[in-house]
């Protein structure tokens, strides 16, 4: 792989087959030549936030290698959700896949299409502790400390699976 840069990716799904959407996307990323799988956080069941009665969700994090430039990571992780029928009609409604960037090294993004960091990555509970879960010295852009906001971090609505069961 050319000269590569850190990312971290959430991964979330609250419809059919919650699980297997996000392992497979897990595999498909990580089966990309541009992209290495480097750590998977534990899976965790969550509940929805957003308009309606959602069934809860199943979150994580990844961390992975790419040597894709951001706006191309963005375009191929969407082309992902697409291919797990992803459609985009209601904010923050039922998802098959869900996959954001939330950090890309220390890098700040602004453009339309792409924030980086994710500017919900601090307000999510069911973020920051996957994330913490695989990076727990991390700093972000701003100079907080992941640590900080995960012993802050409310654990209502967010319960980690048996990871026992749990097979690739």
């Amino acid at each position: 792989m050319p000269t590569s840069s850190t990312a971290y990716i959430a991964l979330g799904s609250n419809l059919d087959s919650p699980l297997t959407h996000v392992k497979q996307a897990v595999q498909q990323i990580d089966a990309l030549n541009e992209c290495q799988l480097i750590a998977r956080s534990p899976w965790y069941q969550t509940t929805a936030i957003g308009p309606g009665s959602q069934p809860d969700y199943i979150n994580g994090v990844i961390k992975i290698a790419t040597s894709l430039l951001p706006l191309d990571l963005l375009t191929t992780l969407q082309t992902i959700e697409s291919r797990h029928h992803r459609t985009r009609n209601v904010k923050w409604g039922p998802r098959t896949l869900d996959l954001d960037i939330l950090l890309i090294d220390n890098l700040t993004i602004n453009e339309p299409n792409l924030t980086i960091p994710h500017p919900q990555l601090t307000n999510r509970n069911f973020v920051i502790l996957p994330l913490y879960d695989i990076a727990a010295n991390l700093t972000l852009p701003d100079g907080r400390a992941l640590a900080g906001l995960a012993q802050h971090c409310s654990r209502k609505g967010i319960k980690q699976l048996n990871q026992t069961n749990i097979t690739y």
